[in-house]
């Protein structure tokens, strides 16, 4: 097998993972990192945190999922560019062959795919209510006074939970104010907004869907052990939290990467310096057409790599031969 690395980059609205994965298929180097709102800055970071141990190291390949999957995969030169539901499958078959069921609940988005015989047969997202994502979890805790770290173990204490609705991040703040005013405990309110949180990813992302064991669980939230509980409690059999639960989109898309490895020969990767090097986005609005398309731009060190977003494909071409 010719000696290297793989690489996999999962980028989304609240957190940018990185991993570096060595042929056979074990994490040699996984970055978790919070996106803040700057997809490209946080994936130069990463790449510099990586680039001491790997910048002599051959890269046989590099995958992109994620929100931010095209943008940062014309800037790193992707080989691979997935969207996120097949990368979280991949990498679910990888940690458990027999997996059923895969929920996967992220800062800003929640999903659950269904395996049949190592085959997603069907998938299911929320992106519309933040009350079946961690940023609930991240809202209420705030509103606690209480570290997300914390949540967890606050919530593994209590005895008797009590009920919160949380169809909606409003009402349930609403209504933990009322249990606080009724007396009940710090640790039965917030494991009260875990079972929460869990009712409502059920009844929205898994609403219709046959939830078989064994059901993985990953995702940044999988670390919280009162979710965890939460689950195992709805659903009535254990929930398994994989090794890498919080980079699994992105060890999917290296996976991908190599598997693909035969289709696209060498790899196009920039290289590790990319976290060092000025890169610039810019928009205008072409109007060469009544489509009045906008076009993205994106340079590296003043150089033009990539551009799209238009119908007819002219500044694609065009931005083609500029880097050709």
């Amino acid at each position: 097998m010719e000696d290297g690395v793989f690489i996999g980059v999962d980028v989304g609205s609240v957190s940018t993972n990185l991993v570096v994965m060595a042929p056979e298929g074990p994490i040699l180097r996984k970055i978790y990192l919070r996106t803040e709102g700057n997809p490209v800055g946080s994936v130069q970071k990463a790449f510099r945190e990586v680039a001491p141990e790997f910048s002599r190291v051959k890269v046989l390949g590099v995958g992109v999922t994620g929100s931010g999957r095209q943008l940062i995969g014309a800037i790193i030169g992707a080989d691979v560019v997935i969207y996120e539901i097949t990368a979280h499958g991949v990498a679910a078959l990888r940690a458990h062959p027999g997996v059923r069921t895969v929920l996967e609940i992220g800062g800003q988005d929640s999903k659950i795919i269904l395996i049949d015989r190592g085959v997603a047969v069907d998938f299911g997202m929320n992106t519309v209510c933040a009350a079946g994502t961690g940023s609930f979890l991240d809202q209420q805790a705030h509103r606690l006074n209480l570290s997300i770290s914390e949540f967890g173990e606050i919530a593994l204490r209590s005895k008797h939970p009590v009920r919160i609705a949380g169809r909606c991040s409003v009402f349930a703040e609403s209504d933990m104010i009322h249990k606080q005013q009724m007396g009940h405990s710090l640790e039965d309110i917030v494991a009260g907004l875990c079972e929460a949180l869990v009712r409502n990813y059920l009844n929205n992302v898994g609403k219709g869907k046959e939830i078989l064991p064994p059901v993985l669980f990953q995702g940044g939230v999988a670390a919280n052990a009162g979710i965890k509980r939460a689950f195992e409690k709805e659903l009535g059999y254990e929930v398994i939290v994989p090794e890498y639960y919080d980079t699994m989109g992105a060890w999917g898309v290296a996976l991908l990467a190599q598997e693909e490895k035969v289709e696209y020969g060498s790899s196009r990767f920039r290289g590790f310096q990319l976290g060092e090097e000025e890169i610039g986005i810019d928009s205008f609005e072409c109007p060469d057409c009544p489509n009045c398309c906008e076009v993205i731009n994106v340079r590296i060190n003043q150089r033009q790599i990539s551009g799209w977003g238009d119908r007819c494909g002219k500044w694609q071409r065009i931005n083609a031969e500029a880097t050709g």
